[in-house]
């Protein structure tokens, strides 16, 4: 894991940074692999490096929505840094990679007396918390296609690749809509030359085009995101 890590991790001083990763261990995330589910105490905080999770809103008997994604830029167990041992999302690993993990225990050890991780969190949920409530008018007021570049935009980010494995149902799932409008805003993104999609396998070949097609929440993330971090 030297060549890549965790952004929040690289942020630390050198010392900081060794004790906390003395206290991880290195794992791999599984493809759809549930992490957690909400009501249910958390065990872990991850910090992925190449691999990817998304956080599901689940709603009475809906499948669930896609309200954020946490990649290398970010970690997933940030309640704990409130002293919250539930989190009220379900998180679900949406790409595959490496990651580092720490029991709930040793993360508020090292948090008590790890200023500089402290710091470095609370910057963290304040973005967070911009992005969870940008998300939520993204969803109500943008359409599906400028919705879906933004995330495969945020996918791409974290995937550190240009091609990777999704279906036409997954993304339905992670947007909330049906599979039929993900087919035709799809098919839009590939008439126009940003996308290419088959069997599965989708590629990023325009990203300018693609940033361009995005509605402005995913330039506004960005920004919010260098601001803090």
């Amino acid at each position: 894991m030297a060549a890549i890590e965790n952004h929040l991790i690289e942020l630390l001083p050198h010392d900081d940074r060794r004790r906390l990763l003395d206290s991880c261990e290195p794992i791999q995330l599984v493809l759809a692999e549930v992490i957690h589910e909400p009501g249910v105490a958390t065990r872990h905080a991850y910090f992925p490096v190449d691999g990817f999770i998304s956080l599901v809103a689940r709603v009475d008997e809906h499948p669930g929505l896609e309200v954020g994604m946490v990649g290398r830029e970010g970690m997933l167990g940030s309640n704990l840094a409130l002293g919250v041992e539930i989190a009220p999302l379900r998180a679900l690993v949406q790409g595959a990679g490496a990651a580092w993990r720490i029991t709930a225990a040793d993360f508020q050890r090292e948090l008590a007396r790890n200023a500089p991780l402290q710091r470095v969190l609370a910057r963290y949920i304040q973005v967070s918390m911009s992005q969870l409530a940008a998300s939520a008018a993204c969803l109500r007021f943008h359409q599906i296609g400028p919705r879906l570049a933004r995330w495969l935009l945020m996918s791409q980010d974290r995937a550190h690749a240009d091609s990777f494995h999704v279906t036409h149902e997954f993304l339905a799932y992670m947007l909330g809509v049906r599979r039929v409008g993900i087919t035709l805003a799809a098919g839009g993104l590939q008439r126009s030359g940003l996308i290419e999609y088959n069997r599965g396998t989708l590629k990023v070949l325009d990203r300018p085009g693609l940033e361009a097609t995005a509605c402005a929440c995913y330039a506004a993330d960005e920004k919010s995101y260098a601001g803090l971090l």
